[in-house]
């Protein structure tokens, strides 16, 4: 693992929400995808941003960044690690989640899709 990626937190209302971090907060928003139940804030100059999920059962997550998602979902199998399911496509290449011992959910995603 190399770096954050993002991190997740639910939202009931993204309008709300929108609100909130940017006027309260006085965060930028990176990106919104409100038709798609996200929208993410910049943190400062930082790559990863919060994106905030209105999706039905979304929960806090940290994802971490790795070179390629599909190895790295492989050799923490081999360690034990029980992953929510098989590495999936997004828009800039691969992720997969899976919890710690204590419940928290983390995921690993590549920018397979971005790289030169």
């Amino acid at each position: 693992m190399h770096d954050f990626d993002n991190f997740f937190l639910p939202a009931d209302n993204l309008e709300e929400a929108k609100e909130f971090y940017t006027k309260k907060l006085g965060l930028e928003t990176k990106f919104d995808f409100s038709d798609k139940g996200m929208t993410a804030f910049k943190v400062g100059e930082n790559e990863p941003a919060i994106i905030l999920s209105s999706m039905p059962n979304a929960r806090p997550a940290i994802w971490f960044t790795v070179d390629d998602a599909q190895k790295a979902y492989e050799a923490l199998q081999q360690k034990g690690v029980h992953f929510l399911s098989e590495p999936f496509e997004i828009a800039t290449g691969f992720a997969v989640e899976f919890h710690d011992p204590f419940g928290n959910k983390l995921g690993i995603t590549d920018y397979s899709k971005v790289k030169e």
